[in-house]
């Protein structure tokens, strides 16, 4: 698109168009994908004319523009915009406009890319699976009846649909990586500050990182190129940007003297067998194109479970504390007894919150709490840097970590929705990349009974460009063994039709 784009073969504004004739198509209404929460019709459009001018005025104006000026975008609604609502999928915020961007959103803006919209997700980033949303359930693009994962099921299901080229997805646990597995879509977890998160709405700090969803991971570089930078506004923003990612991935399908180790604990018992199938055929292309593989152990991972769910609730307990009904969001005001600020807290806090949010705020409560604050918060601080020290040990070994995405296809929906810990269970291959503040890619490497599976590239800090590398060539690979990208064999609008 930004080639045909930059070579004026088609305007920016009917790219836009056609979007949104598309998201009009199968998106909006009752039983459709439901992946976009808000719609930015008027908003994109005036950028893409923007662009179109410009480049057709020609001069020093359009040669300074970004290679991807005019080519759509989406962004997940935890991002903060001043032009659209950012609720986070939460009744609280509903209709709520923020007085500022942040600071992914500038960068957008400044590249001339026009914002399609705000995409679903589970409220707060709470969820795998995006059924958690205040505003409705999104649907899967390959099976209407599945879930698309979560949080960011929105960001990849408008993807995978063919509804926007690139969105912008956040990943606490796998809030990119597993919906991208599940939708046949491509999702980066970047190192850990590597893009800033001003203005992103917070649920866990320690673990939340911005990051590309993509068709393609050529598309998904391009994207984390645009992004990556220091930001004076983020306390945790890495000191230099980790660049060329996009070249990185266009280096190639040779992957001679690449050394990748194969997790031995995210494997085994509790896998689907088909989907541990897959993951066997991906091993032997990657060595087939060059790459040694051997199995290596990071005994630890047995813990991060339990880890992340208690330091990850612990931050949202902190986090959430900032919706109180006071300052700005939903306020209800009791009608019986006193009034006091503690009061309407409570009583905004219970009417605005879905049960995630509160059964989070809940927990991390409780493992802060006087007297098991050292059993539970900072014994899993703990094991999170015996993690970060297996990581560390394992890539004395080896270029690349690798792993299935998810354990098993998309689920139905509403088939872990009423128990919890099923629910949390299945993120088991995603969790420990927050926890070690690492980069990781999840890119499709298959199907199984007519669903997408994906397979999950980890690499050191700051070693983006290496899982660029590495997953482009894998794409490539099995692109040329099926004929054509996954998504092209996507079943005709199964979804759309529901």
């Amino acid at each position: 698109m930004a080639a045909g784009l930059a070579a004026q073969d088609f305007t920016s504004e009917a790219l836009v168009q056609a979007h949104l004739d598309r998201i009009a198509e199968i998106d909006q209404g009752e039983g459709k994908l439901n992946a976009f929460l808000h719609v930015n019709t008027e908003g994109a459009l005036a950028t893409a004319r923007e662009v179109d001018a410009i480049r057709a005025a020609g001069g020093a104006e359009a040669e300074a523009l970004h290679p991807l000026a005019g080519v759509p975008i989406a962004i997940k609604d935890l991002v903060v915009t001043t032009d659209m609502p950012t609720t986070g999928a939460s009744k609280f915020l509903d209709g709520w406009i923020s007085p500022y961007d942040a600071t992914v959103t500038l960068q957008i803006r400044e590249a001339k890319m026009p914002i399609l919209g705000k995409t679903n997700l589970d409220e707060f980033a709470m969820g795998s699976s995006t059924e958690h949303s205040g505003y409705g359930l999104t649907r899967n693009n390959w099976d209407a009846n599945r879930i698309p994962g979560g949080s960011g099921g929105g960001s990849a299901v408008a993807v995978g649909s063919y509804q926007a080229p690139l969105a912008l997805g956040t990943d606490t646990g796998g809030s990119i990586r597993q919906p991208a597995a599940f939708t046949g879509t491509v999702g980066t977890k970047p190192t850990y500050g590597a893009i800033s998160r001003y203005g992103v709405i917070s649920m866990a700090s320690s673990l939340d990182q911005v990051g590309p969803v993509a068709r393609t991971v050529e598309d998904a570089a391009l994207l984390q190129d645009l992004l990556s930078g220091h930001d004076p506004k983020d306390a945790t923003s890495l000191p230099e940007p980790i660049d060329g990612l996009s070249a990185a991935a266009r280096s190639g399908k040779d992957l001679t003297g690449v050394k990748i180790g194969i997790i031995k604990e995210l494997r085994g018992d509790g896998y689907q067998a088909e989907v541990l199938e897959r993951f066997k055929e991906t091993i032997q292309t990657l060595t087939d194109a060059g790459a040694t593989c051997h199995e290596v152990s990071l005994p630890n991972l047995e813990h991060a479970l339990a880890a992340y769910y208690l330091i990850m609730s612990s931050e949202v307990s902190s986090n959430m504390a900032r919706f109180d009904g006071v300052r700005y969001g939903k306020r209800v005001t009791p009608t019986e007894g006193p009034l006091t600020i503690e009061r309407v807290m409570g009583a905004s806090r219970a009417a605005g919150f879905g049960d995630e949010v509160k059964r989070r705020v809940l927990l991390g409560t409780y493992a802060l709490s006087s007297g098991y604050y050292d059993a539970f918060y900072g014994k899993a601080q703990k094991v999170r840097t015996l993690i970060q020290r297996d990581f560390s040990a394992a890539f004395e070994d080896v270029d690349v970590l690798i792993s299935p995405s998810m354990p098993s296809v998309a689920f139905e929906i509403g088939a872990k929705v009423d128990d919890p810990t099923a629910m949390y269970r299945a993120d088991v291959t995603v969790i420990p990349v927050n926890l070690a503040g690492i980069p990781a890619i999840s890119v499709p490497s298959g199907l199984v009974n007519g669903l997408p599976v994906g397979v999950q590239l980890m690499a050191p800090i700051k070693e983006d460009a290496r899982l660029y590398q590495i997953g482009a060539a894998l794409e490539s690979i099995l692109t040329d063994q099926w004929g054509g990208p996954l998504l092209a064999q996507q079943p005709g609008e199964t979804a759309a039709n529901a």
